[in-house]
């Protein structure tokens, strides 16, 4: 079952387990810039708000309709993440997994390769939550992605454009199973007691298409983690999949009524602010990245070829105040909020 709350997608499966769920949200977040340099991780400015498309299906494209799921707006040339939260069963002290498919116009953000449905091990299709906290853009090398950052459908930018040399699709398509309840109670069984401990924790352009697509964006250090589970352990019969649409800002507030969220930050704004980006390790092993994925061309380069300059505020930044973040090293440690936002 998915449920729409608080502008994030929750997922459950209380006939795996009735804890097994897991929330997606979506974030704003700086647009670093395309300049060939490799960036840390910027910081969450705040959710995308989601909307059921359902509730505003006669005034928009046939195809929504028929695909259902939500819609969010993006400013042209905005930039976003997707953070993952899995619950937290305090009895067996550990997160349930999840295993998450990410698609962009049905181009696999982790492989490069078209959508399917069920999980593939050769090469790895999907990630693991939790130790993949959030994606920021597509896999393009070990250790590397480039950023998610909107374009509109049908100008070239996307990689199902440029790799299926089509413009059908846009948005973003998810995909989530869960571990197999057997799999998780022998893997963290019940402990005989456990005490919670809880820690609170320039311009941009408007296009004429309410379509919109993620376009690759500049270099941002992240890795995608390797499936440390076996195969036989997650619950292959079990899923549920969402499509979540882009429309832009423009065409946001003409359908819904609404505001559409406020300009974000430059990067080079925020860096001269001294406002601290991020760096994640964890001891997990990377992928290597997708070759495909890694021969395409960024936004910047698309509009080179156009001879057009499709990103404004594409200035270099120098982020000096970089916060690390630790995956936690031992089952019983408690890690300090020093997160996104």
């Amino acid at each position: 079952m998915i449920e729409l709350k608080d502008n994030a997608l929750y997922f459950s499966f209380p006939d795996v387990h009735s804890k097994a769920k897991l929330s997606i949200s979506f974030k704003k977040t700086l647009r670093i810039p395309d300049d060939g340099k490799d960036y840390p991780l910027p910081p969450g400015l705040g959710d995308f708000p989601l909307e059921h498309v359902d509730d505003y299906a006669p005034i928009l494209p046939e195809k929504w309709q028929e695909r259902g799921g939500v819609m969010l707006p993006m400013y042209q040339s905005e930039a976003m993440w997707i953070n993952f939260h899995s619950s937290h069963l305090y009895d067996h002290g550990a997160k349930y997994p999840f295993a998450v498919k990410i698609a962009a116009g049905k181009i696999n953000a982790v492989t490069g390769e078209s959508w399917s449905n069920g999980l593939s091990r050769n090469p790895q299709d999907y990630m693991v939550v939790p130790d993949q906290p959030w994606l920021d853009g597509y896999c393009v090398e070990k250790g590397t992605i480039r950023q998610f950052v909107a374009m509109p459908l049908g100008e070239g930018y996307s990689p199902e454009e440029q790799i299926n040399k089509s413009a059908e699709t846009g948005g973003l398509q998810i995909e989530v199973y869960p571990m197999k309840r057997k799999a998780f109670e022998k893997r963290w069984p019940v402990k005989p007691f456990t005490q919670a401990v809880f820690i609170s924790q320039g311009e941009i352009l408007y296009c004429s298409s309410p379509d919109m697509a993620l376009g690759l964006g500049g270099r941002m250090r992240q890795e995608i983690y390797e499936d440390e589970f076996e195969m036989s352990e997650w619950d292959l019969n079990t899923c549920s999949r969402c499509f979540v649409h882009l429309t832009d800002s423009k065409s946001w507030q003409a359908v819904t009524g609404k505001n559409p969220p406020s300009l974000p930050l430059t990067a080079r704004d925020y860096s001269d602010h001294g406002l601290p980006w991020f760096e994640y390790y964890s001891d997990s092993k990377p992928l290597p990245g997708a070759k495909i994925l890694g021969k395409l061309k960024s936004i910047t380069e698309m509009g080179k070829s156009k001879s057009i300059d499709p990103l404004p505020e594409n200035d270099s930044a120098d982020p000096d105040k970089i916060i690390t973040i630790h995956r936690k090293s031992t089952p019983d440690q408690v890690r300090e909020w020093r997160g996104r936002g």
